[in-house]
């Protein structure tokens, strides 16, 4: 429920009076001394678009009009009302739609601050291996307000709010990773955080080395929420987290990987981080494009100030980083479905038509174009009896010719019988250039555990 506040003109008195009558809201006047008339009436907030709309159209002006948040409204015709656009999805016009988005909008102290504890508590909780830290530090980062204002700025054609708002952003990624990095140097220095033998082991960091179709996809998914719930009366908080959760763990990895000296974290998480807020705010700029094509802007919105450089080179950075996500999306969505094929074309094989594949999971040791090495894990389910020992090396093969990739390649065997009788086996296998340029592959202890194991039900 919002309540409006307008200061009407007397010659436009009558037609505005009309305007609100015609559509059943309740209003009272209050005169002012240079013979024009505050109006305040309460709205439902999916009617506030059409009843400003009508106003406007009956004569009056921008010069005065304030919209609030009413907790509790009581008038004659208010259940009426809210009745009546209980199902309505009327998005905000673009005067409320640049003010609302100001609203979210911070000082740059306040805000670099606030993501530089963001990423350095995602530092911790990568570090540890926690998600639970990891989404707690989530909760905190304001990154929802530079993105809602950089895309409202660019529909309503206001240059300085959209510049402002990609210098912002800026900001927020640069304080992010030295958040990050600055914690993580000094969990080193200091030994809270035992130092692993390879960051890109711990699982959380090996998930954000590279962009992934996915994770393009989740920003993509998370401008729209953001634009949707912008234009109308719905959560703004929650859409927050979900976008600081598609960057800050991004930029804490990044920053991890600057501290501890390994350039294919830190590069490749950088990316997925440029990347993904590329994504959102392409996915927030064609959601309100797409609900306000048919509005024209009002001039009045408009500036006559230039982007600095600052803005412009920022902009440069993030379509340069968008174009390198791009290709690293579009090169690990071919490396994927080579995978899937080659390992469909195997299990079809007559050896194996008693296996049947159950997934494919992908971790990436960076992006590809960096010679990344993913590991991929197999998982098939086999009967009771089955023993496969040369599957992995089958699919090593096949995959190592088809991708041309240094790959490791993890085979899960699920049996389909009785657990205790035959428990879980696993095989690894992996893929290397030798220094003759030939394929070799080498088995992990594991895997001859693994085969022994087998070998002794099989008897």
């Amino acid at each position: 429920m919002n309540t409006i506040r307008l200061r009407v003109a007397e010659e436009n008195r009558e037609a505005v009076f009309d305007a609100l009558n015609e559509r059943d809201i309740d209003f009272v006047t209050v005169p002012t001394e240079d013979d024009e008339s505050i109006v305040e009436a309460p709205v439902p907030t999916d009617a506030l678009g059409e009843v400003l709309d009508a106003t406007r159209e009956a004569g009056l002006d921008d010069d005065y009009i304030v919209v609030l948040n009413a907790i509790n409204t009581t008038t004659p015709h208010m259940e009426e009302l809210q009745d009546h656009y209980a199902n309505d999805y009327d998005p905000l016009r673009l005067p409320e739609l640049r003010s609302k988005a100001r609203d979210f909008s911070s000082d740059p102290r306040s805000f670099g601050m606030m993501v530089f504890l963001s990423a350095a508590i995602a530092a911790i909780g990568l570090l540890v291996d926690s998600p639970a830290i990891v989404v707690g530090s989530m909760v905190i980062a304001p990154l929802v307000g530079p993105v809602l204002t950089a895309a409202v700025g660019a529909i309503v054609g206001d240059r300085v709010m959209f510049a402002d708002s990609i210098r912002m952003q800026a900001l927020g990624v640069v304080a992010a990773i030295v958040g990050a990095f600055v914690t993580a140097l000094g969990l080193q220095i200091s030994g809270l955080v035992p130092a692993p033998v390879a960051i890109s082991s711990i699982e959380l960091i090996g998930l954000r080395m590279a962009p992934t179709p996915l994770s393009v996809l989740v920003g993509f998914a998370a401008g729209i929420a953001a634009a949707v719930g912008l234009t109308t009366k719905g959560t703004k908080s929650l859409i927050g987290v979900l976008i600081a959760a598609a960057l800050v763990p991004a930029a804490a990895a990044a920053g991890i990987g600057t501290a501890y000296g390994a350039p294919r974290v830190a590069i490749g998480s950088a990316g997925l981080l440029i990347g993904t807020m590329a994504a959102v705010d392409i996915g927030m700029y064609a959601t309100l494009h797409v609900l306000y094509r048919s509005q024209d802007l009002d001039a009045a919105l408009l500036t006559d100030r230039d982007l600095s450089r600052a803005a412009v080179v920022t902009v440069a950075v993030i379509v340069l980083g968008a174009a390198v996500a791009g290709y690293t999306v579009i090169e690990q969505t071919t490396f994927q479905r080579t995978v899937a094929q080659e390992t469909a074309d195997t299990l079809n094989e007559p050896a194996y038509t008693n296996l049947s594949l159950v997934s494919l999971r992908y971790q990436y040791g960076g992006p590809l174009w960096l010679h990344g090495s993913p590991n991929v894990t197999v998982a098939v389910t086999q009967p009771p009896n089955g023993f496969y020992p040369e599957l992995p090396d089958r699919l090593t093969d096949r995959i190592a010719d088809a991708t041309n990739r240094n790959v490791t390649i993890h085979v899960q065997f699920q049996s389909t019988g009785k657990p205790e009788a035959t428990p879980e086996s696993n095989v690894t296998a992996r893929f290397r250039p030798t220094s003759e340029g030939s394929v070799g592959s080498e088995a992990s202890i594991d895997s001859v555990l693994s085969l022994y194991m087998s070998s002794k039900r099989n008897v």
